[in-house]
């Protein structure tokens, strides 16, 4: 299916691996011209040499922390004008509240509220004016079933969730959209820490900790970062431009809910 995106302009965010790398090999492959960003600079410039041999794409790197405004500063300034924004940043860790303090809260809520809130306030009046934007935000499964060991993501990411669903149906008739994606247990470093601190608090082992939860998946697996990525650039494309404010799982199944 051509996405109808090609040359388009797209910043990626926490790109170097995982979730946001497989958005930005994606897009792409898409022919969109690429600006990703991540903190660890090895790590991100050999995704971008992987994606420019791959596929042939233009790719921009910036070191950067974006939940900080200097961070979002520089992307920025390397694509002032974007076509398409993938708002992601690293969850924060599991735990119990009543060890978290206030500066814990804080921190949850600039990187999975409060910066991709700013990138969408620096990046929409110029997509409206353009008359096409997407923006997909990576949250995750738990804004619709929320996971106990998991208090800083279930309330940040729930505050991110309800702020989408006002702006995204004020900007829709500009051909801007903004939606919500939400992986449930995908094959990434972040299966890996919840399987680590799952460990320490029951002393099963790693291995075990993932086929338990990988057992209580209706699809018997774990997501690819390859199937998330297709996704985030369908919703990107030409013909998601009807997908308004939408929280669109991507699970295997594991939700049980009809809605």
């Amino acid at each position: 299916m051509d996405l109808g995106i090609a040359g388009k302009n797209a910043i990626v965010c926490a790109a170097s691996k995982g979730l946001g790398k497989g958005c930005a090999v994606a897009l792409a492959r898409a022919g969109v011209t690429l600006v990703i960003a991540a903190r660890g600079e090895d790590a991100l410039e050999r995704t971008a040499r992987d994606i420019r041999d791959s596929t042939g794409a233009r790719v921009t790197t910036v070191v950067a922390d974006v939940t900080t405004p200097e961070g979002r500063n520089r992307v920025l300034a390397e694509c002032p004008a974007p076509d398409i924004l993938v708002n992601n940043a690293g969850g924060p860790p599991p735990g119990d509240f009543r060890d978290w303090n206030r500066d814990d809260w804080i921190k949850a809520l600039d990187a999975n509220m409060i910066a991709p809130i700013e990138f969408i306030k620096r990046v929409v009046d110029g997509l409206i004016d353009r008359r096409f934007g997407r923006i997909v935000n990576i949250t995750s499964s738990a804004v619709k079933a929320p996971i106990d060991v998991l208090g800083l993501s279930n309330g940040a990411r729930s505050g991110l969730t309800g702020f989408v669903a006002g702006l995204s149906r004020q900007i829709a008739g500009a051909n801007v959209t903004i939606n919500n994606l939400l992986p449930g247990t995908m094959d990434t470093d972040r299966l890996t820490a919840f399987a680590e601190a799952a460990s320490r608090r029951t002393g099963m082992a790693p291995a075990d900790v993932i086929a338990q939860r990988l057992a209580g998946i209706p699809a018997k697996r774990a997501g690819t970062i390859e199937e998330f990525g297709a996704y985030c650039a369908f919703l990107c494309s030409v013909h998601g431009g009807f997908i308004v404010g939408q929280n669109l799982l991507i699970d295997g199944g594991a939700f049980p809910g009809a809605l």
